[in-house]
């Protein structure tokens, strides 16, 4: 009998997200799944699409997003991840999330970056769920709650302590209901001064709800700079702790002086994950980017504007040009643009490529798409990966990265039928031309669609094609944990 589908790609070098090398084949896609893989030159497709040898893979998963709004905003808002090949984001990262607590007035830094204040009006994470399923996303949809938000919610705005018994059984129940209403896991973001304050045992208090969930516990660490190490131990503390799966949120050694310390941190994690799950994302860049009120500048950190609310012109300058074009201080001139962002460049080249290389990272862009001179890892994060690292740098097979994209997220955040390649999975993919792959955002220009990703289907719509767009397709769905 002869297979009849909706979709052929033909011809194609299929890496299927498992690590294994690529192998020559065709991929037939029936609705939403992958019907069958291999030599399907009997089969007849709908719609047949010769790729000549071009890369199919997995579509690729974003493993940390701050998109918890843009997802909710239709298909034009979202070419910023179609255009790299993702067709899956987990939001609700660095303990910012959109639900399951409404804001009337302007949250603090950095919930008011990552969100725009009219967007603060979902009650319960099944508000933004509803939201979700009433007006389907353009890629595929993990949430985690944000403990920023709970503590905004449940002490008022006042964040500079820590929170009370009471308090802290509120921040367990809203997790809990949460959690029950198909969010993920629990985020943390204790580096920023609405949760500096947590000590560890309330962390632990509030992520109680999650082990009847089996739900994750990520997190930006409380120090990325000189406490990593100690970071680290309190991280793993909490995990062990409440007996759930940890996800060390973009993982680097910040700062001049702690250049080259993930020989330290990387054996510390390795050593931990023998014993407990732990993986730990990493961006190909040397930069991080966040609220400029985080961290008090110093003159041999460059800093670059990337939004101010009350200078917005002042988006792409350099803080030490703003500074000296005022005739102020770094630290004067920086509250004058605030509320703001920026990006910082802090970290050293080896660490990026050694926690990269690690077998326990995956890829994640932390980019801030409501910038409007953004990091440019918010578009070229996974096409960086396949061009600069894989193919110049040969710093891992192209195999092992699309692996850390696809296969080995999924596994990490409990999305079966995602990130691999094969008959009943989700036909979530992406069509690749490996010998042109390229990011195509730079520091001066950073909302720029990459080369070489031909086209991205979710769900088996064709969702983005080069050259072209986004299709309009929101063929996305919110998913579910299964751990």
């Amino acid at each position: 009998m002869t297979l009849r589908c909706d979709l052929i790609i033909r011809d194609a070098t299929i890496i299927d997200g498992s690590g294994r090398p690529g192998f020559r084949g065709d991929v037939a896609v029936g609705g939403d799944r992958i019907a069958a893989v291999g030599d399907l030159g009997a089969a007849v497709g709908a719609r047949e699409v010769r790729a000549q040898g071009r890369v199919l893979a997995p579509g690729f998963i974003d493993a940390h997003t701050h998109d918890d709004q843009i997802v909710l905003q239709g298909a034009a808002c979202m070419c910023c991840k179609l255009s790299q090949g993702v067709t899956s984001v987990v939001v609700g990262n660095c303990g910012i999330s959109l639900s399951p607590v409404r804001m009337a007035v302007r949250p603090p830094a950095p919930l008011d970056q990552v969100c725009a204040p009219e967007w603060w009006r979902f009650g319960s994470f099944g508000e933004y769920a509803d939201h979700l399923r009433r007006e389907p996303p353009a890629v595929n949809t993990l949430a985690l709650i944000g403990h920023m938000s709970l503590r905004v919610g449940a002490m008022n705005g006042d964040t500079q302590r820590a929170a009370t018994d009471a308090e802290a059984e509120r921040m367990r129940g809203w997790l809990a209901e949460s959690l029950a209403e198909g969010a993920a896991g629990f985020s943390t973001g204790l580096f920023y001064p609405p949760s500096k304050h947590a000590p560890t045992e309330e962390v632990i208090a509030i992520a109680e709800a999650l082990r009847a969930h089996r739900g994750l516990y990520a997190t930006h660490m409380r120090d990325e700079a000189d406490g990593v190490l100690d970071s680290i131990a309190e991280t793993l503390r909490i995990g062990d702790a409440v007996g759930v799966p940890v996800i060390i949120s973009h993982h680097k050694c910040a700062q001049p002086e702690n250049h080259g310390r993930s020989l330290e941190t990387l054996p510390m994690i390795e050593t931990a994950a023998a014993r407990h799950p732990v993986a730990f994302d990493v961006y190909p860049y040397t930069a991080s980017s966040t609220s400029l009120a985080a961290r008090d500048p110093r003159p041999d950190v460059p800093i670059i504007v990337t939004n101010s609310v009350p200078h917005p012109e002042l988006a792409g300058r350099a803080l030490a040009d703003v500074a000296a074009g005022w005739g102020v201080s770094l630290i004067e001139a920086r509250d004058r643009l605030l509320p703001a962002t920026g990006v910082f460049h802090n970290m050293a080249e080896g660490d990026v490529r050694r926690i990269m290389a690690h077998p326990l990272s995956m890829i994640g862009s932390d980019g801030g798409p409501l910038a409007s001179k953004p990091h440019p890892r918010l578009w070229g994060t996974f096409p960086r990966v396949l061009g600069h690292y894989v193919r110049e740098l040969k710093l891992m097979a192209l195999e092992t990265a699309i692996h850390k994209m696809t296969g080995r997220t999924a596994m990490v955040f409990g999305m079966p039928d995602r990130g691999i390649i094969r008959e009943g999975a989700f036909a979530d993919l992406v069509l690749l031309d490996a010998a042109t792959v390229a990011d195509r955002a730079t520091w001066e220009d950073p909302i720029q669609p990459a080369d070489g990703i031909v086209e991205t289907w979710v769900n088996g719509e064709s969702a983005y094609v080069h050259g072209k767009g986004v299709t309009g397709a929101r063929a996305g769905k919110l998913l579910r944990r299964a751990a």
